[in-house]
């Protein structure tokens, strides 16, 4: 593909009639390999070239998307997409993000593309590797597979009104899960990473122990009964607490008034000691891009200093609406509109590993899975299932499982206090987050 194609679709596109248009052009190749005992059981490779066209009559707008790059397949995704913005109904917010707001050059060096291209037996032998470290570990029974994968991808954007970017970015990947114990007593556990750069990757041995350490841990798992007690998220799935907030500050949601964080711009939501920091420019970095999806500024901001809400995600159809300056936080697939999103996101960490959490927490529990959430978005109440440890004088004293926490976000967010365990696992990360006391619904 290439930066013509983009441009003259745009160019097609006001020829049939749209006042403004943008086209963006996706291109992706992977491969996979995954083992299980030992035996190759799957190689899988990827390829797609995707063209998604949004185009502007006035104030109305359609959006059309197609894998078929020949001329008549483009020609025909203009006349879809004109034809649908006619009928499209009027949105007052819509538009293409003016010219003074969209990136300009030089863009920042990422290093996002590693030319490193494993072949199919180079993947093999990780996923071996990874598998078999961890079904060498003591309690192990049965694997559920070691994989190993890496992909390369190409994105460019181009707009009428005079934006043409691209950015290429390529991943790879190395996981490993196993069961622990046999019969009801059975236990599963995953361990997993992905970088940009392929001499990044752990040793696929360690990928494979963490998998079997994490499934025999849960072995014996007991339920435990309803109480109040302190509640520590561990590293790895502590995000998930911090996703309600990003929904709650999507500036979409603000604007319809979704959000139970809808009146608290400028406020303090979170405890001082929270600063959450997005970095779209980190080089290297899982979510990391040189612009935003729409073509705008993008930039390192802090979106809670010392637990003050700085701001809203926006892309450009929010900021006009709510009167404010684009944040660069436009995101889409190669279909459909923007909507908004975070790129490298970061709960800055605090001064006590888990272990000193866990001290100075005493009693309580230690989250390590969750799954299930629920959460009113216009109040903030908010339950999740979860599995874990339950501790005693700052000790893990046995795995528990089907249990329920809950509590009202902005009540727990003002009672968040970080570790200083950070891990970069993936393009959101935070330390272990402790709240001192939480509802455990359990038998």
């Amino acid at each position: 593909m290439s930066t013509e194609l983009s441009a003259d679709l745009v160019a097609a596109a006001l020829k049939a009639g749209a006042d403004a248009a943008e086209a963006i052009e996706a291109e992706h190749q992977s491969l996979s390999v995954t083992v299980r005992h030992g035996g190759l059981e799957e190689v899988e490779r990827e390829e797609s070239r995707d063209l998604s066209l949004r185009v502007f009559i006035g104030k109305r707008h359609a959006t059309v998307s197609g894998s078929d790059i020949t001329a008549d397949g483009r020609a025909r995704l203009v006349e879809r997409a004109v034809a649908m913005a006619r009928l499209a109904p009027e949105d007052p917010w819509s538009g293409l993000v003016e010219a003074d707001a969209l990136a300009g050059g030089p863009r920042p060096v990422l290093d996002l593309f590693d030319p490193a291209d494993p072949d199919p037996e180079t993947l093999e032998a990780l996923a071996r590797e990874a598998e078999a470290a961890a079904l060498d570990m003591p309690r192990i029974a049965n694997s559920d597979g070691g994989s190993a994968s890496s992909s390369r991808s190409a994105w460019r954007l181009a707009t009428s009104n005079g934006f043409f970017g691209e950015h290429r970015a390529t991943g790879f990947h190395v996981g490993a899960a196993v069961i622990a114990g046999e019969g009801e007593g059975m236990e599963s556990g995953y361990d997993g990473l992905s970088r940009r750069w392929f001499a990044d990757l752990h040793a696929p041995e360690k990928v494979g122990r963490e998998a079997a350490r994490r499934a025999a841990s849960r072995l014996g798992a007991r339920k435990i009964a309803s109480t109040t007690a302190p509640v520590i998220f561990e590293n790895r799935i502590a995000t998930s607490l911090i996703g309600p907030f990003l929904g709650a500050i999507s500036g979409p949601s603000v604007a319809r008034g979704v959000s139970f964080l809808k009146d608290r711009l400028g406020e303090a939501v979170f405890s001082s000691c929270v600063t959450l920091v997005d970095d779209p420019h980190r080089p290297r970095g899982l979510g990391s891009s040189p612009f935003d999806d729409e073509g705008a500024v993008n930039r390192r901001i802090a979106l809670v200093d010392k637990g003050v809400l700085t701001t809203w995600l926006h892309n450009a159809a929010s900021a006009r609406q709510l009167g404010m300056a684009l944040t660069g936080h436009a995101s889409r697939g190669s279909a459909g509109p923007a909507g908004v999103g975070t790129s490298n996101l970061t709960l800055e960490p605090g001064d006590r590993d888990l272990a000193g959490l866990m001290s100075d927490a005493g009693t309580g529990l230690l989250v390590t899975s969750m799954f299930g959430p629920s959460l009113n978005a216009n109040t903030g109440d908010w339950s999740v299932g979860c599995s874990g440890f339950w501790f005693e004088n700052g000790e893990i004293a046995y795995p528990v499982s089907e249990i329920t926490v809950a509590g009202a976000l902005p009540d727990i967010y003002a009672r968040l206090v970080p570790g200083s365990d950070l891990e970069s696992r993936g393009s959101a990360n935070s330390p272990s987050l402790l709240v001192d006391s939480l509802s455990i619904a359990g038998k």
